[in-house]
């Protein structure tokens, strides 16, 4: 079997009053999509880096990503193999 999908991701980023809220969207051929998610804080003790805050919650959204991922890939094994699946990250 070969496969020759062209998946593509949407990353953004947003400040607002000491939050940073990051998403990544994955959009898949076939219509679909999955969203991750994450968020970082400043500290009130710590001088403004939007920089660190935009890292930390976009590690955050691509790793919520990814989890949404495994599982979708583990769902769709259970739907094929009508067996557990056991996939880690």
């Amino acid at each position: 079997m070969t496969i020759n999908d062209r998946w593509s991701m949407m990353l953004t980023v947003q400040e607002s009053d000491g939050e940073t809220s990051a998403t990544a969207m994955l959009a898949m051929d076939g219509n679909e999509h999955l969203a991750g998610r994450g968020k970082a804080r400043l500290n009130p003790a710590d001088r403004g880096v939007d920089k660190i805050g935009a890292e930390i919650a976009m590690a955050r959204a691509l790793s919520d990503l990814a989890h949404k991922l495994l599982h979708a890939a583990a769902h769709d094994v259970e739907g094929l193999t009508h067996q557990p699946a056991h996939l880690h990250m």
